[in-house]
């Protein structure tokens, strides 16, 4: 069984959904958050990761909590930064790990530099894997 759904307070996606809860293991596999507002569009200016990634990270707490998760119940997550270069993207982890987000990055994680990213001007998502308790 799979529970799909988008949550209120966070943007609606193009063609799939921010939440899909397995029924077999519990897992709530979360869709990669983008640094979208509410309006759909890409917050900060241009070349901003610290906007962004603070937008990722209210995304990813809204998702974890619609689907009855919490940062501490990730078991994988895969950050991604439009960069080649090292040190933006270890700023972004850092960011990222000073969070409210932080116990998500302190299981399996990976964090990649790409070259880029679904929307244009986008240069972080945070794609989050969690598991969710027996009910």
């Amino acid at each position: 069984m799979l529970h799909k759904f988008n949550p209120p307070g966070i943007h609606d996606p193009a063609g799939y959904s921010h939440v899909t809860i397995t029924g077999e293991g519990r897992l709530a596999h979360l869709a990669g958050q983008c640094p979208l507002a509410l309006d759909g569009t890409v917050v900060g200016a241009p070349g901003d990761y610290d906007a962004q990634t603070d937008q990722v990270i209210a995304n990813c707490l809204t998702v974890l909590a619609a689907a009855g998760a919490t940062p501490g119940d990730v078991v994988r997550s895969i950050i991604y930064v439009v960069s080649a270069d090292s040190a933006v993207l270890a700023a972004v982890w850092d960011r990222l790990n000073a969070s409210a987000l932080a116990d998500a990055f302190t299981t399996a994680s990976t964090l990649l530099g790409v070259t880029t990213l679904g929307y244009r001007g986008q240069l972080v998502e945070v794609d989050l894997t969690a598991y969710l308790a027996a009910i």
